[in-house]
């Protein structure tokens, strides 16, 4: 069955579904507070992309573009995506939807950096990740690795 990718709406369903991932914080509260108060509309663009299965959310990860201005990772510097928050339900794991969201993220064409959770670089080097070369400044205790598209490489900084 292909897993096809959708940007999620943020609206009351969704964010119920939400509830169901270890990683359900302050974001999903704060998107949860800013609809009842009406700041944001039901069904307005979220930086959140999910698998369904059936009608079932199953897998999901926030996307952020950040500007290039900011870019302290790649070389040329330029626009790229921070990706957090990949999870898959247990039930769901091992079946291939966290490649499918990683692939999607991947094809939109621009770098990507994501900071991996404990235990998971090799999930990450099997979707052609790298760490980053470790600057405490930077990172401050993150362990980012981050995906090249071709002709991008690694910012190198001059240590003091």
């Amino acid at each position: 069955m292909a897993k096809s990718v959708e940007k999620l709406k943020i609206n009351y369903k969704t964010l119920e579904e939400f509830k169901k991932f270890k990683q359900y914080g302050r974001q999903e509260l704060s998107m949860l507070e800013d609809l009842e108060a009406n700041m944001i509309e039901n069904d307005s663009e979220s930086p959140f992309y999910g698998i369904y299965f059936g009608d079932r959310l199953v897998a999901r990860m926030s996307l952020y573009q950040i500007q290039a201005q900011f870019d302290r990772y790649f070389d040329p510097a330029q626009d790229y995506y921070e990706l957090w928050k990949l999870e898959v339900l247990p039930d769901y794991q091992g079946k291939g939807y966290g490649k499918a969201l990683v692939e999607f993220a991947k094809s939109l064409g621009l770098p990507i950096k994501t900071n991996g959770r404990v235990n998971s670089s090799d999930f990450w080097a099997s979707m052609g990740f790298t760490p980053v070369t470790y600057e405490v400044e930077r990172d401050r205790g993150e362990n980012p690795f981050v995906w090249f598209p071709e002709g991008v490489k690694e910012q190198v900084h001059e240590s003091n």
